[in-house]
């Protein structure tokens, strides 16, 4: 089964993400990921289906070029359930990052991207795939008007072994919660977007009993001692600045909004022992 999920950028100029108050912080701190929402949580962008995708083991393949020269596909491959973000190729890369999906998480930003090349992307997926889309919900909610619902309610029609999703707006406010939780920083407040990444991994949580995590760099990996190598943000064309200087930019950013990755990284190393994630390519302990 393949699963793709949409999501957008949290925007502070978006109507629907208003601020909002943090609610109930004691249950915020004994919150298991792996029931934290259920699974009203996700909404079917064409049909009546349900988000009921469950894994024993998981690939979780980012789009950083350090998965290039790995030869890590055939490993991806032979995963039970392999999750994908926003419009990262197969393509050409088989060999570094396999050819199969079971899951795509899709920020709303790469809405266009993906639903141009619906067919490449998923070329090799396992059975029934699934797509989740993540965005504001005035713009990707199943009420909306805009162009982005529509575009994705015409990608769930036309290709109807493909089960899509939108993050519901209550749920997508539990993110903003998650996220102040995990690290004292209000999004709002503190110019913050929460990246694809960050989607990706609790989701990956939700579904999966293990999950290996492919390319992902660790939280020191951009302060080493004599600066990290170069590496393109992507693995696939445009692949992008320089990774690190990236990262950086962002993570020191104060004016506009900035995705802090290397923050969602440090909460992602505390998440590897408590929910059985492990990194390779580069390797790196939780």
């Amino acid at each position: 089964m393949t699963l793709v999920f949409l999501y957008g950028s949290n925007n502070a100029a978006d109507e629907s993400y208003a601020p909002f108050h943090v609610a109930t912080p004691t249950k915020l701190r004994t919150m298991d990921l792996k029931k934290w929402a259920g699974r009203d949580g996700y909404l079917a962008v064409h049909g009546n289906k349900n988000m009921t995708l469950r894994c024993r083991r998981c690939a979780l393949v980012t789009s950083s070029s350090h998965v290039l020269g790995t030869g890590a596909g055939p490993e991806i491959d032979g995963t039970e359930c392999v999750i994908r973000m926003n419009d990262a190729p197969t393509l050409g890369f088989e060999a570094d990052v396999g050819n199969q999906t079971s899951l795509r998480v899709v920020a709303h930003s790469s809405v266009f991207r993906v639903a141009r090349r619906v067919n490449e992307l998923l070329h090799r997926a396992d059975g029934d795939p699934m797509v989740v889309f993540w965005g504001p919900p005035n713009k990707m909610g199943r009420d909306s008007k805009g162009t982005l619902f529509r575009l994705i309610q015409k990608v769930g029609a036309t290709h109807r072994n493909l089960s899509c999703f939108s993050i519901a707006p209550s749920k997508m406010r539990r993110f903003d919660a998650l996220f102040q939780r995990e690290t004292g920083r209000d999004r709002q407040k503190s110019h913050s977007w929460l990246s694809t990444g960050w989607f990706t991994m609790v989701i990956a949580i939700e579904t999966c009993d293990h999950i290996k995590v492919y390319g992902m760099v660790p939280p020191n990996h951009c302060g080493k001692k004599g600066g990290a190598r170069k590496m393109p943000y992507h693995y696939y064309p445009p692949r992008g600045p320089d990774e690190c200087l990236t990262y950086l930019q962002h993570e020191g950013g104060r004016r506009g909004n900035h995705h802090r990755f290397i923050t969602e990284k440090q909460v992602f190393a505390r998440w590897a022992r408590r929910y059985n994630i492990s990194f390779v390519h580069p390797s790196w302990p939780p």
